[in-house]
């Protein structure tokens, strides 16, 4: 297991302000306290990724928390376009019960490097992050 002090800059890309808030509260304080940098839509994230417009200080992210639903670009777009840049990090991809159908990653032939469904249990969420180098 890694280390939590690895895990010190985490991209969460959600549009959901109650799942946003649920998800800072689950990662931060105790053991695991990065710093979570929030965009709520896909298109940001690339901006934010590709350090683009607006983000051009943006830190690399040590995981990328990606929810599929999102305005102006959707996950399933983000992670297209993720892998014609080159990943910098790994990809937990957040879905709701009924999105788990959604995201065909045969027919686009993307990676994830994991998947959670909503509604997040803390402690599951964060192992999973921990997990991550």
């Amino acid at each position: 297991m890694v280390s939590p002090k690895c895990v010190e800059e985490i991209l969460l890309v959600e549009d959901n302000p109650g799942d946003i808030r649920l998800a800072e509260e689950m990662l931060t304080g105790g053991d695991l306290d990065p710093t979570i940098h929030v965009v709520t839509d896909g298109s940001d994230a690339i901006d934010f990724l590709t350090r683009s417009d607006e983000y051009t200080d943006a830190p690399r992210p040590d995981v990328i928390l990606l929810d599929l639903h999102l305005p102006r670009m959707d996950g399933e777009e983000v992670l297209i376009e993720l892998d014609e840049k080159a990943r910098c990090a790994p990809v937990i991809v957040l879905s709701g019960s009924q999105q788990g159908a959604d995201l065909k990653l045969d027919d686009v032939e993307v990676e994830v490097d994991a998947r959670v469904e909503k509604p997040l249990e803390a402690e599951t969420f964060k192992h999973l992050v921990r997990s991550f180098e």
